[in-house]
């Protein structure tokens, strides 16, 4: 047993616990005062840097091929999720079915399209006349064909990105669908069998809004990030933000400045969808805080 004698007194404690505090806010004020001058430093080099040109960058913010690749990037991103998401909710239901070809099917997808680089999906979708001149609906194996038109007709720049883009995101979507379904209680599907409900209203009515949750802020991400990553379609030669932002640059020879409006674009963009994924997460997050209960 510790006697009285050694047991440090109120005042010793004090000083002890000043002692641990003092490196910790010490190391504070220092990471603030680094990251404030980093920041001064950043914001002094965007308004003293000549090379940002920001009369050049003003000027085309709004320049009609600009707004157009703008527009374009947005039903872009809106088809390709989408399709995504249809894509997603049939391999999500095909893994969680529990026949094992139809499992099979599913994982062979999600392994293949999460397993090659995106760009190579584009480039593949975009060259496909390649190894197939013409595309054909009829009965195969030299059977006669009910309809027949050229590839390079069929698969355009805006649908070979739709169609890379839109595949690929299948696969993501797919996991982020299972996941949320196995996120609900099997007691939940086994009371709304109890209540009568048949199979798909078990599923529209009980099991989906719930995996909403779950679903909803990986979905978010994966909008956001697919706005972004629409920027790869400039290699086939669509017409989104940047490819319209790189056809200028080689006309102008001005590349920083035609960055910097590319850059500011999918700032706001990404800005608006924070906003929306803000307020759906909202939406279908109610109850769920306890807070809120009270």
């Amino acid at each position: 047993m510790i006697s009285a004698e050694a047991r440090p007194s109120s005042a010793e404690l004090r000083e002890q616990a000043v002692q641990v505090r003092e490196p910790a806010r010490i190391g504070r004020w220092l990471g603030l005062v680094a990251v404030a001058l980093g920041v001064t430093w950043l914001g002094y080099q965007a308004l003293t840097n000549p090379g940002f040109k920001w009369g050049i960058v003003g000027e085309y913010m709004l320049e009609g091929s600009v707004i157009r690749g703008v527009l374009m990037t947005l039903e872009l991103t809106a088809l390709v999720m989408i399709i995504g998401a249809i894509v997603g909710v049939l391999v999500a239901l095909m893994r969680l079915s529990g026949d094992p070809v139809l499992g099979f099917v599913a994982r062979s997808y999600v392994w293949f399209f999460r397993g090659t680089p995106v760009l190579v999906q584009l480039v593949f979708w975009y060259n496909l006349s390649t190894l197939f001149p013409e595309l054909q609906l009829g009965i195969p194996f030299n059977g006669p064909k009910l309809f027949e038109i050229p590839a390079t007709v069929a698969i355009s720049s805006f649908t070979a990105a739709m169609l890379g883009l839109g595949l690929n995101e299948g696969a993501y979507m797919a996991e982020i669908i299972r996941g949320g379904l196995l996120s609900v209680d099997n007691g939940q599907t086994d009371a709304s069998r109890a209540l009568g409900h048949k199979p798909w209203q078990t599923f529209t009515i009980v099991v989906l809004p719930q995996a909403m949750r779950s679903i909803v802020p990986p979905t978010g991400n994966q909008v956001i990030g697919m706005l972004k990553y629409t920027s790869l379609a400039s290699v086939v030669a669509l017409g989104e933000l940047m490819h319209s932002v790189e056809l200028i640059y080689a006309r102008n020879f001005e590349t920083m400045p035609m960055l910097v409006v590319a850059a500011l674009w999918y700032l706001i963009l990404v800005s608006v969808l924070s906003a929306a994924q803000h307020m759906v997460e909202n939406y279908y997050g109610r109850g769920s805080n306890p807070s809120e209960a009270r």
